[in-house]
């Protein structure tokens, strides 16, 4: 069933190897791997640039593994995200694809906001799962590593659905055991899109500009940069026409629609038969 379902962030490849070359980024760091789609399109990319990749991913598979041992110019680092900052430096972009809740993506976004200040680089940070189901809902794939004041109640089991906050159990886009969500959508501290938000508001604060542009598609494509970069300009007008497009986020919305509406047809087949 996972095989009818788009969700590699290697879709939005053009969008982020475009963004990469306008903010004549070389060196980059990318926060999980799993499979290595992206991190292949990475790879291609900072040859080509005379750069490196840095690959951060504890677990990836081991199509990742494999391809990765044959790679001179890319780096893997087999820790968690939050654990592998020290190894990493002189990075000019940022790829987030890792652990998608509020926790850890707000504290990867600190980690690197601090580096960039401390070398003195503009600000680059691409990452997935913005919107729907992770934008206002926190996934756990390793609950255990996040701070229970920072942990809402979560489930395994139970399935997200469109339109509802709630979970739903054995019903919906569920981990099958996989990775839990959190049992309630929205609220403080609750999803990818919050951490962004958070962020943002934190370094406005301070009087930090941070531009933002949002794709609506593939469960959603975030690219934060320094409002003052040199190239901030043209990366905006590039990113313009993608960013809250109406008509990709309906293409969006029916993509999903039709998708739980499969997984309903199989839910009511499997219980047909149990009976």
């Amino acid at each position: 069933m996972s095989g009818l379902l788009i969700h590699s962030m290697s879709e939005f490849a053009e969008i982020i190897v475009n963004s990469l070359e306008i903010s004549g980024a070389s060196r980059v760091a990318e926060i999980g791997a799993e499979f290595g789609g992206m991190s292949r399109t990475l790879a291609d990319y900072t040859r080509i640039a005379n750069g490196h990749l840095y690959s951060v991913d504890p677990e990836p598979k081991s199509e990742f593994e494999n391809w990765v041992t044959e790679q001179e110019h890319v780096t893997h680092i087999k820790k968690p995200s939050l654990d592998a900052f020290g190894q990493l430096h002189d990075i000019d972009a940022w790829v987030i694809d890792g652990d998608h809740n509020w926790y850890t993506v707000y504290h990867e976004l600190q980690a690197i906001d601090e580096i960039c200040q401390r070398e003195e680089k503009p600000f680059m940070a691409i990452l997935h799962d913005v919107c729907w189901p992770c934008g206002r809902r926190d996934a756990y794939y390793n609950p255990d590593a996040i701070p229970m004041e920072y942990r809402h109640a979560y489930c395994t089991e139970s399935g997200v659905k469109t339109g509802h906050q709630e979970l739903m159990l054995d019903r919906g886009f569920r981990g099958m055991g996989q990775f839990g969500w959190a049992l309630h959508e929205g609220g403080e501290r609750n999803g990818v899109k919050c951490a962004v938000e958070d962020f943002i508001a934190e370094s406005e604060a301070v009087g930090r500009q941070l531009a933002y542009a949002e794709v609506p598609a593939v469960f959603g494509l975030g690219i934060l940069f320094s409002a003052d970069a040199p190239w901030a300009d043209r990366l905006s007008e590039y990113l313009l026409p993608f960013h809250g497009n109406p008509l990709i986020a309906r293409l969006e919305q029916n993509r999903i629609a039709n998708y739980l509406t499969v997984l309903d047809w199989q839910d009511g087949f499997m219980t047909s038969q149990q009976n």
